[in-house]
């Protein structure tokens, strides 16, 4: 992959904000092939948006083909798991992981896996972006594997390290590289002391994670020396920069509101990704830590079509899991009847299909190593 040396680097649909810093007098990797080196107080540059206006509504109806053809299922064993709303959850420490486990999110996770940006910010071929060297990484962690397909294409890659998947579930597939294996665990449970890691990898762990200090923690006494860690999480709030997810997306924004409140309620943060930087400098534990911000669309309203194929992916994820991950917070914790809860959703699909409201998220990517080096 070419070299990021731009000051400040830019991606449509939107901007990418950067910063690096260390302790003074630390040891400092050259990173700058991975993020960018920037001034921590300079101010983004944001660009400007452009929909598709040749879209319409009515180009939009075929959008569940459109789906389909972007999204992928993997064989998985579901076993034995407590079943509420008319869906299935985790079932090691069942209660606890709000967002439900199925056949549906499992195909769900290889499509996040999809977006996932290389060092130049493309989004295509990419699965870390922490300056990692090869010879120097034996022991990998993937920090709740989902399907294991990140773990098992980094097994394939690193083919003489050995990589550890870790989830709730077993939902990876039977057939797997050599080196790589899965275990069940609660990664907020005491992690077993044993051979420490030289990459530990954790994504898309919102609203799973109930103390994020703890977990920063844990993975700082379990990080070899030299070792790298890569957080990437998002933040949930939904936003467009042209009004139109306010004037055209009313079931949207209702949906919004409850789901941040009932993860909040049971001690959930919802927007993790925003406040990654902030737990990992509390700990005082690291050094050089490298921060990155992606504005990613939700649908195929982008302009370019590149941006139209991610926005796709994204709104793919979203309308998977948009059931079962509402369903237990909206009946279990807010109160809400089943019917109240699938009428509101059926409009939120409407909308977010309708191509008529521009939404977005912001995705955080934060690299670091620990400080005693």
């Amino acid at each position: 992959m070419s070299e990021a040396t731009d000051q400040q680097m830019s991606l449509a649909p939107a901007t990418v904000v950067s910063s690096v810093s260390a302790t003074p007098g630390s040891a400092r990797p050259n990173t700058s092939s991975i993020i960018p080196e920037l001034e921590t107080d300079g101010e983004a540059q944001e660009l400007v948006l452009e929909p598709d206006e040749g879209e319409t509504f009515d180009d939009v109806r075929l959008i569940d083909d459109r789906i389909s053809s972007y999204t992928a299922s993997l064989t998985s064993s579901v076993v034995d798991y407590p079943v509420e709303y008319g869906r299935r959850y985790h079932a090691f420490r069942a209660g606890w992981f709000s967002l439900y486990r199925s056949e549906r999110r499992a195909r769900k996770r290889p499509a996040g896996h999809d977006t996932c940006p290389d060092r130049k910010g493309n989004w295509e071929q990419a699965f870390f972006l922490a300056p990692i060297e090869t010879e120097n990484v034996h022991r990998i962690l993937d920090i709740g594997t989902g399907t294991g397909i990140w773990a098992m294409e980094m097994g394939d890659f690193f083919h003489h390290a050995e990589v550890i998947g870790n989830d709730l579930s077993p939902t990876q597939p039977e057939w797997v590289p050599p080196n790589v294996r899965f275990e069940i665990d609660d990664v907020e449970s005491s992690w077993i002391e044993g051979k420490k890691y030289d990459f530990i990898f954790c994504r898309y762990m919102v609203g799973a994670i109930g103390d994020w200090e703890t977990l920063v923690k844990r993975v700082f006494n379990n990080l070899n020396p030299g070792g790298w860690v890569e957080l990437q999480d998002m933040r949930i709030q939904l936003y467009s920069d042209d009004e139109t997810l306010e004037k055209n997306g009313k079931s949207t924004m209702e949906w919004i509101g409850p789901f941040v409140k009932a993860l909040q309620s049971i001690g959930r943060e919802p927007n993790p990704g925003p406040l990654l930087e902030g737990w990992v400098r509390e700990h005082g534990g690291f050094d050089h830590i490298a921060h990155q911000k992606f504005r990613m669309p939700l649908g195929p309203w982008r302009k370019e079509q590149y941006y139209k194929d991610l926005g796709l992916l994204n709104l793919a994820q979203i309308l998977k899991g948009l059931e079962g991950g509402s369903m237990r917070l909206f009946c279990g914790v807010l109160g809400w009847t089943t019917e109240e809860v699938l009428a509101l959703l059926a409009g939120v699909r409407q909308e977010l299909k309708s191509n008529r409201l521009h939404p977005m998220y912001d995705l955080q990517v934060l690299c670091f190593f620990p400080n005693d080096l």
